[in-house]
């Protein structure tokens, strides 16, 4: 605690009234923590500008320059000072604060940035002349001609060097140029119809990141701008999301828990297409996943809400990263409802897609049954699967029961001879040339596998099946010297980790045992 200024008394401090570099530099402080934060209102200003086109190019991580140049629709040389001047804006005529359609709204993003940095402004609308006006320190300078194409070229340098204390509080340049590159990302994921370049300046001119625009429905353009974004990894593991409650319209795509991360950078959640980290929504997200992923794992997701701007209030922090939902309960149910539907919904379809390309190789193609009975199996039998033709080894192609084809000689001279007819679907009835050879289908079966099983381990392991939901397992005291050999069951393609005290997740199954009971 501080002790009490014992001069207050004589005195008092007087109220002043701030100049306006002061109030420009403070309102920096809340609007721009780093160059990202430049580059987030800069961006933001050219696609509210109608831009098809930006063009971000940055050098030192941004403490030295800034440059971001659009094809948007301009600004009139006349409004150039109006541009640089506290709470001006274009977007909102002040009449309803809640009824914000665009991504800048306050107009304190130019002005704050002349407060701290060099700025300069060179715009042209389509039937005009190119202007320019430049600001340094807080300091305005005089509109001047200029040459350019339509649209506008924001250039910021020497970031903070009206407030060199901050500059102590910026990281590396490396991690500032990450930070600039997960800005224009996200934006890149909220306007797929637009064209982005990043690259960076700092020695020479290199590309760090480029999206063309997406054409198409908008389902199939954020389809393509996430593939191009986020990898194909995560496009080809991705559920598509498509949920409404009250107003509010969930759309996006999520992972499978299979896709887990070690953290959340993967998580990129929007409201009415503005890029924002909320963590109701995270919350939200994270509890969709909650019976899916143990409590190191994060889910990887694009979720975009979109409702009318009266249910949002987006006014709640000058960086406008955060909202604030008329009824929050329901954006929430929203997300969990509609994650754990599709997810609910994909279960099966997944596990059997990813079961069917590992096994592909192992089954044979759709033919004629050795022998059909028309009842059902009996009690006990259903849990075996059909066996294949091609997994009995020594039989050749065997007719069905109800179409008798001509004997084939050779393959009654193989060893086990030819298939003639199956019994209670479990023994195999074969003919060879002196006699006759009965085989239990589901020994070879095992046989066969066991055989599989001891080649692919004597090669690179046995190749496992990623489960959709891990399976849970309490095992008591088991547990932990279960987990000590963790690594030998991982070669044979079963994957376990622990999950707490004697318990254990098992992520992946041997994939030539296709579908199994985990326990």
């Amino acid at each position: 605690m501080h002790a009490p200024d014992p001069n207050i008394g004589h005195n008092p401090p007087r109220i002043r009234q701030l100049d306006d570099a002061a109030i420009n530099r403070i309102a920096a402080g809340e609007v721009v923590e780093r160059p990202a934060s430049a580059v987030k209102e800069l961006v933001e200003n050219a696609l509210d500008a109608g831009a098809r086109r930006i063009d971000v190019a940055v050098a030192d991580g941004g403490k030295r320059l800034i440059r971001v140049t659009d094809d948007g629709c301009g600004i009139p040389e006349p409004d150039l000072p109006l541009a640089l001047s506290r709470h001006a804006t274009s977007k909102i005529d002040g009449s309803d604060l809640l009824d914000i359609h665009t991504f800048g709204f306050r107009g304190e993003a130019l002005p704050s940035l002349g407060a701290v940095g060099r700025l300069a402004i060179t715009s042209r609308v389509a039937d005009g002349e190119a202007a320019r006006i430049e600001v340094a320190g807080g300091r305005l300078g005089a509109v001047r001609p200029a040459a350019g194409q339509p649209g506008t070229i924001v250039e910021l340098r020497d970031l903070f060097f009206a407030t060199p204390a901050r500059l102590k509080f910026l990281r590396t340049d490396r991690a500032e140029m990450q930070a600039v590159t997960d800005v224009v990302k996200r934006l890149a994921m909220a306007e797929p119809f637009v064209r982005f370049t990043l690259s960076d300046e700092s020695d020479g001119r290199r590309e760090v990141f480029a999206v063309a625009a997406e054409t198409g429905a908008p389902v199939v353009a954020l389809a393509g701008r996430l593939r191009a974004v986020l990898g194909r990894e995560f496009a080809d593991n991705a559920l598509p999301i498509d949920a409404e409650r009250e107003g509010l319209h969930l759309t996006g795509f999520a992972a499978l828990p299979t896709y887990s991360r070690g953290s959340g950078v993967q998580q990129y959640l929007f409201v009415n297409g503005r890029p924002v980290r909320d963590k109701l929504l995270v919350g939200a997200l994270r509890g969709a996943y909650m019976d899916f992923l143990s409590r190191d794992r994060h889910p990887a997701a694009a979720l975009f809400i979109d409702c009318d701007p009266h249910l949002v209030d987006v006014n709640v922090h000058p960086a406008k990263s955060e909202v604030r939902f008329r009824e929050p309960g329901v954006a929430r149910g929203l997300i969990v409802s509609g994650l754990r539907h599709a997810l609910a919904e994909a279960g099966h379809r997944a596990s059997t897609t990813v079961a069917g390309d590992t096994l592909g190789a192992f089954r044979a193609p759709e033919g004629p049954r050795v022998y059909q009975m028309d009842r059902p199996a009996p009690r006990g039998v259903s849990a075996y699967r059909p066996v294949a033709q091609s997994e009995l080894g020594g039989f050749s192609e065997a007719a069905s029961g109800r179409v008798e084809p001509a004997p084939d000689p050779e393959a009654e001279a193989l060893p086990l001879g030819a298939a003639r007819a199956q019994v209670h679907e479990n023994y195999v009835i074969a003919q060879t040339a002196d006699g006759i050879v009965i085989v239990d289908a589901h020994a070879a079966h095992e046989r066969l596998v066991y055989e599989k099983l001891k080649r692919q381990m004597a090669e690179n392991g046995v190749a496992g099946q990623a489960l959709l939901v891990p399976e849970i397992v309490e095992l008591g005291r088991d547990a932990a010297r279960l987990l000590e050999i963790a690594d030998d069951l991982a070669r044979m393609g079963l994957v376990i980790e622990a999950f707490g005290p004697g318990v254990v997740a098992v992520r992946e199954t041997p994939a030539i045992l296709g579908p199994v009971g985990v326990e």
